[in-house]
């Protein structure tokens, strides 16, 4: 993990993988930004009906639509990443893993879009069975936060990690507590204002290492 991380960091130097990090940043705040709208307005229309209180629905319907962008920021972002991530673990390959990017095969279009809804599907789902779990946890302090982080911490591992294997038939499963790891690190830095439009990039980039040095044998679980 360490050594997949420190490679990813210097991906970041590449022009082709800062243009996805612009590409992706822009989407993410375009798609948050309106279904936070769409949030606000259906809020503050239903609440206005029920209650006749049009300040009060304004000031309701705000506190949801930030609510709402800040649980769906980590679900966008790597939905969008999912989308592009092509580019990113291109990038990575041919610069790291030559041969390996002359043997895969391209996803497509049509297929990017499967990958990208099914993943943004399967976090929204598991996010909202842990929703009851987590308001009970409010008692805690801690206990929601550490919740979340734990779910969406083996989902990314899973996500990031199986988008470049769709790359490479027969490529070997990246064992799961390395997953875990890799997760944990990208749901870290999407708690962390303007860092988080790194971590879908970061932890791109970081599984491509991950899959490809296990292929080649000299991944070891850390």
């Amino acid at each position: 993990m360490p050594t997949a991380l420190a490679l990813s960091l210097a991906a970041l130097a590449d022009r082709r993988v800062l243009a996805v990090l612009g590409k992706s940043a822009l989407a993410t705040v375009a798609i948050v930004t309106l279904l936070s709208a769409g949030a606000w307005w259906a809020v503050e229309r239903t609440f206005l009906a029920t209650y006749y209180v049009k300040g009060l629905s304004e000031i309701v319907a705000t506190v949801a639509a930030l609510v709402g962008a800040w649980l769906l920021f980590r679900l966008v972002a790597l939905a969008v990443i999912q989308f592009f991530a092509d580019e990113v673990v291109i990038a990575v390959e041919q610069e790291h893993y030559p041969e390996a990017a002359m043997r895969a095969r391209p996803l497509g279009l049509h297929r990017e879009m499967q990958v990208a809804l099914r993943g943004f599907l399967r976090s929204l789902g598991w996010n909202l069975a842990a929703l009851p779990v987590a308001l009970l946890l409010l008692v805690t302090g801690v206990g929601s936060v550490l919740l979340f982080g734990f779910v969406n911490a083996v989902l990314l591992g899973r996500e990031l990690t199986d988008m470049v294997r769709l790359r490479h038939e027969g490529a070997p499963a990246v064992p799961a507590f390395s997953r875990f790891l890799l997760g944990a690190v990208v749901v870290a830095l999407l708690a962390v204002p303007f860092v988080n439009f790194l971590a879908p990039v970061i932890g791109a980039a970081a599984a491509t290492h991950l899959v490809h040095r296990r292929a080649s044998g000299v991944f070891h679980a850390s």
